[in-house]
């Protein structure tokens, strides 16, 4: 079936999946998690450990496993996290779909949460089909505006995975949006785009637990974005 969707928007039943009694045990189960992972328990089977333990649903295991990190993440992660106001003439790097589906997810109205490690992130499932939607324009052009008005960066590199359906097209938009506004900005679609990401050495704009891991330097920047410009978006706490 053809992906329809013009937003990028709430599930029908996230107002109860999400709801305020749900929380404290939604974030004891990102805790459990967590200590599981802390111990080298796959995320696999610690995920459907702690899940069956709170009969969660599909959609809340997901949200419990993107908000949950092991310890050793969460003392790298916090070791390697640059400050927004730090980023002045930095040469950044984009983890592309990591941020404008966040953007678009915030914009349209969807479940973002906050995680362990201080990042926000959506619930949006996106990886082998991308297509755009009404806010995609919205989320381009916000982040541009944050990033010549706050940052002032050398150069921005986009990344996006090649074998996404659409990354050509959302490539071009970019490219385009960019180009209007004098951007200095580059736009790459790329088979291992993580791979380049980890190996370029720049600082990295990206919200993606594993690649966080793995990266020198990265800006929690949609975080910054959304508290900044987007406070009203619907944003669930499970941070532990």
């Amino acid at each position: 079936m053809p992906d329809i969707r013009k937003h990028r928007g709430a599930h029908p039943e996230d107002g109860k999946l999400f709801a305020k009694d749900l929380l404290p045990s939604l974030r004891t189960a990102v805790s459990e998690l967590s200590w599981l992972l802390t111990r080298a328990y796959t995320i696999k089977a610690a995920a459907k450990l702690v899940g069956d333990r709170h009969s969660l649903t599909d959609r809340q295991r997901l949200a419990v496993s993107r908000a949950a990190c092991s310890d050793q993440s969460l003392r790298r992660r916090a070791a390697t996290r640059t400050g927004i106001a730090e980023l002045g003439g930095a040469e950044l790097v984009i983890d592309g779909f990591n941020l404008i589906i966040t953007l678009e997810a915030a914009l349209g109205g969807g479940v973002l949460l906050r995680c362990r490690d201080g990042c926000i992130r959506d619930l949006s499932s996106v990886h082998v089909s991308y297509r755009s939607v009404a806010e995609t324009g919205t989320a381009i052009q916000l982040i541009g505006e944050s990033l010549a008005a706050a940052v002032k960066p050398k150069t921005v590199e986009w990344l996006l995975d090649r074998p996404v359906s659409n990354s050509g097209r959302l490539a071009k938009l970019i490219r385009e949006l960019a180009a209007e506004s004098r951007w200095p900005w580059t736009v790459e679609t790329a088979f291992n785009p993580d791979r380049e990401i980890i190996s370029s050495g720049w600082t990295v704009i990206s919200s993606d637990g594993p690649l966080l891991d793995q990266v020198e330097r990265w800006a929690n920047f949609s975080r910054y974005l959304i508290e900044k410009s987007l406070d009203s978006s619907w944003l669930v706490d499970l941070s532990c």
